[in-house]
């Protein structure tokens, strides 16, 4: 089965899960909308653009599990009866990516929520969804993203081959978007699933194309659903990508610009590139920097419901074992099981 006959049959167990259209109703409901129908316009497209950009902004801000239950629940009753109403076919189809939107966060929300076989299912399921939303409205820049987040969670998962697969398909998807943030955003998605695959060449040639667009100016504020790729984000996932590789001195080199130069805004995502560095500068040898760098970790952790934290947390406590005559590290691992994620 190809790539893409993959993901549509994927995302027909997400349609009937979530009870919405099916890929037609775009064309068929300008066509013939059913009666008493309510009728859609540019104000509930605006709506859903704006949910996704506020439940966007706290699930960044305070992780996943914070306000998913919110994201479904307004897709499920308000969304919905928006995508079964009367609009016009230019309407339909910005509803449709907008929607697309929507569900991809959810599907993000229920993979940063927690690692179980429940919620693994859900992410999949609005993943393949927002691709058939993204298919539907035309938009090749959501269904690359959408395809993304399939990739990014089979990479999660172990399943590198099929990490790889997905990663290429997003990075074609994306190929000729004039948007440079979101061609970064899947030439390092294709690049971190080459070197979990322990493909070296694959990593550093995808890992240079993304270099050259992040370095290029961003589109225009709105323009692009990648445009929260920020180079902070750019240098945290290259960090990391490196650190596969064993280049750990280009790996904090990242690091620190991501944390120290582009200044990341969101406590999550800063939480979680200090773990990263704290780990990688305990490999360095630099046991007393990695310590110094868990404290502000812990600082950023607390409150945070995310399932990255909570493995940062674990792997920090099980590597500060071997520490065990180190008061600072004793107080560390104190600390880490006081911290509510």
């Amino acid at each position: 089965m190809e790539r893409r006959e993959f993901i549509l049959a994927s995302s027909g167990y997400a349609l009937s899960a979530l009870g919405l259209p099916d890929m037609d109703s775009i064309t068929r409901r300008t066509r013939n909308a059913l009666s008493g129908a309510v009728r859609v316009g540019q104000g509930e497209v605006a709506a859903v653009r704006h949910m996704v950009k506020a439940l966007g902004d706290s699930a960044s801000e305070l992780g996943g599990g914070h306000a998913r239950h919110l994201a479904v629940r307004y897709l499920t009753q308000d969304v919905a009866p928006w995508l079964e109403g009367r609009f016009t076919a230019a309407t339909g189809h910005e509803l449709f990516a907008a929607t697309s939107q929507l569900v991809h966060l959810a599907g993000w929300m229920a993979q940063d929520e927690g690692d179980t076989p429940e919620l693994r299912g859900l992410a999949q399921r609005y993943y393949a969804h927002a691709f058939r939303l993204a298919a539907e409205a035309g938009d090749p820049e959501l269904s690359a993203t959408a395809l993304r987040g399939l990739a990014v969670q089979c990479a999660d998962m172990g399943y590198r081959a099929e990490a790889v697969q997905l990663a290429e398909a997003c990075v074609e998807y994306g190929r000729h978007l004039d948007h440079p943030r979101a061609v970064a955003y899947y030439e390092a998605t294709l690049a971190n699933a080459a070197a979990q695959d322990d493909d070296r060449t694959m990593a550093i040639r995808h890992l240079a194309r993304s270099e050259t667009a992040i370095a290029k100016p961003a589109a225009a504020v709105g323009d692009s659903w990648a445009a929260h790729y920020s180079p902070g984000r750019w240098a945290h996932e290259s960090g990391m990508i490196l650190s596969r590789l064993g280049d750990l001195d280009a790996a904090e080199e990242h690091l620190h610009l991501s944390l120290d130069i582009h200044g990341l805004d969101r406590r999550r995502t800063r939480a979680i590139v200090l773990a990263d560095l704290g780990g990688v500068r305990l490999r360095q040898g630099d046991t007393d920097g990695a310590m110094a760098t868990w404290r502000d970790f812990l600082d950023c952790a607390d409150g945070i419901r995310s399932v990255k934290v909570q493995s940062a947390l674990q792997d920090m406590r099980v590597r500060l074992r071997r520490y065990d005559g180190v008061p600072e590290a004793q107080e560390l691992r104190e600390r880490a099981a006081r911290v509510t994620v």
